[in-house]
């Protein structure tokens, strides 16, 4: 009799594995929560813009059922993964387009936004979280991602979170011996079109400005504050960086503006834009790979001189993309000018 119930458990706890696998897997999102999804997933939606490009990095567009008005208008993106076009785009960021994503049936939902992510569960639909403000997170996001597309994605992001740590250690490596007087306090501008819209230190802005040898000008604060020019003044940054789709035009702005002309900055020539690719380099991006590199190149020039940012641009591409990248375009990137033509 005892030998019989226990043949019977076991058969049960066969049955009970081989149903649950049939049905899906359990995954982990950013804030711990624990989301099945199935086995095999070939629809996905991502609706956080700066995500679509870790699908790209990890081989999933082609799953892509639904992406965000920011990575249709992205150039880079287009340039690299033309089908990009063909999949709609059904939210801004803040808002979504539901009737038309159920329409896509995606089988997962990539986002950040959590009053997107209630909308998601009310309407039946499974969620997952990706977000991050630091390198780890960033880790944590890849992981995640490559989890939900599956195939090949696990090891193409376990060789890019080699790349990501290779690169902040050979850039921490060598700025470790930098004087705390020697490091440059760098002003990083959120966007061209606001040139008082600031990333502070507690953000991804933050975390690659002091890995690669620099100081945040406002430390303590986070991403996309608004400050005034006096406090800028007041700081007097000996480096300033401005991001987003605009920051060519930011950077002439700040040249030709009689109330920026006192800082450090601006007097010794020393305001930049930051590189674009398939997402800004700077912010929630895959491309912070190339970034640290970048930034410590930009600070500290004696002591990464022997790093060729065109070649790492070219060698990423190549390696991640399966993208040609030629010499003009990698150039085009560094200058966050779209590619040409």
């Amino acid at each position: 009799m005892l030998k019989n119930l226990k043949k019977g458990a076991v058969a049960l706890a066969f049955i009970s594995c081989f149903s649950f696998s049939a049905q899906g897997k359990m995954i982990e999102d950013v804030k711990g929560n624990q989301i099945e999804i199935p086995d095999h997933v070939e629809r996905i939606a991502d609706l956080w813009h700066a995500n679509n490009q870790i699908v790209l990095l990890l081989g999933g567009a082609d799953k892509l059922v639904s992406t965000t008005t920011v990575i249709q208008k992205n150039p880079w993106f287009s340039e690299v993964y033309p089908n990009i076009k063909k999949v709609p785009a059904l939210t801004n960021g803040q808002t979504i387009q539901m009737e038309e994503l159920l329409q896509r049936n995606p089988q997962v939902t990539l986002l950040s936004n959590d009053n997107m992510l209630t909308e998601l569960k009310q309407a039946g639909l499974t969620g997952v979280k990706v977000s991050f403000q630091d390198f780890e997170g960033l880790k944590k996001t890849v992981r995640i991602t490559a989890e939900v597309i599956g195939d090949n994605a696990a090891n193409v992001a376990k060789e890019y979170i080699k790349e990501l740590e290779n690169n902040i250690s050979f850039v921490e490596a060598r700025t470790k011996s930098i004087q705390e007087k020697d490091k440059p306090t760098v002003l990083h501008i959120a966007d061209g079109k606001n040139l008082l819209k600031i990333d502070g230190g507690k953000s991804i802005i933050g975390d690659w400005i002091n890995k690669a040898g620099g100081k945040n000008a406002f430390p303590e604060q986070a991403n996309l504050v608004e400050i005034s020019q006096e406090e800028v003044v007041k700081i007097n940054p000996e480096v300033i960086i401005i991001g987003g789709t605009n920051a060519p035009e930011g950077v002439e702005k700040i040249k030709q503006d009689p109330s920026w002309q006192s800082v450090s900055a601006v007097k010794n020539g020393r305001v930049f834009v930051n590189p674009t690719g398939t997402f800004p380099w700077d912010r929630y991006s895959a491309e912070e790979a190339l970034q640290v590199l970048w930034a410590a190149k930009l600070f500290h020039p004696a002591q990464f001189k022997d790093v060729d940012m065109v070649s790492k641009a070219k060698s990423f591409y190549k390696k991640y993309y399966h993208y040609d990248l030629s010499t003009e375009n990698a150039q085009q990137m560094l200058k966050g000018l779209p590619p040409l033509k």
